[in-house]
């Protein structure tokens, strides 16, 4: 279970390294994932809210003190990886609540303050839901062998 969600992990860091490519592209030209009306990352990661924390509305978008959202996912996705890798379940549960939590407030922007979505978002969203659905299932199975009654858990040791 610890590779899969790792290898979820590195599924998220290749999509976010791909928001921030659309992110520190010039505004003007058309990003690849610019499909419809509604489907325009480049307006998303081009957006006040691209970046943390959000910049305010009379505040110059090349001020250099805010950090890509996308960079952060980067990084949150590194940590899941590491934290699977090395078996620390509790702290990758936590990872995994932050990052679903950050990524579903991210999906409400998006829904109701752009009206415009991010395919990268989205794919994104799905991986660290994913990841925090399997690292629920992992803590329910540890905890079920480890309360298990002594006798039940030594007839299953081969």
């Amino acid at each position: 279970m610890k590779y899969l969600i790792a290898l979820l992990a590195v599924a998220g860091i290749v999509v976010s390294s791909m928001a921030l490519h659309v992110h520190n592209m010039d505004p003007s030209q058309a990003p690849p994932c610019a499909v419809t009306e509604k489907f325009d990352c480049g307006a998303v990661n081009h957006s006040r809210f691209a970046v943390f924390p959000p910049r305010t509305f009379d505040e110059d978008p090349r001020a250099g003190h805010h950090l890509p959202v996308a960079a952060l996912g980067i990084a949150g996705y590194a940590l899941i990886a590491l934290l699977a890798l090395a078996g620390r379940w509790w702290l990758l549960f936590e990872a995994a609540q932050i990052g679903f939590f950050f990524a579903a407030f991210l999906s409400y922007i998006e829904a109701y303050i752009l009206e415009k979505w991010c395919i990268y978002c989205l794919w994104s969203q799905g991986i660290i839901t994913t990841i925090l659905l399997l690292t629920i299932a992992a803590l329910i199975m540890r905890w079920r062998t480890e309360n298990r009654p002594a006798a039940v858990r030594s007839t299953h040791v081969a």
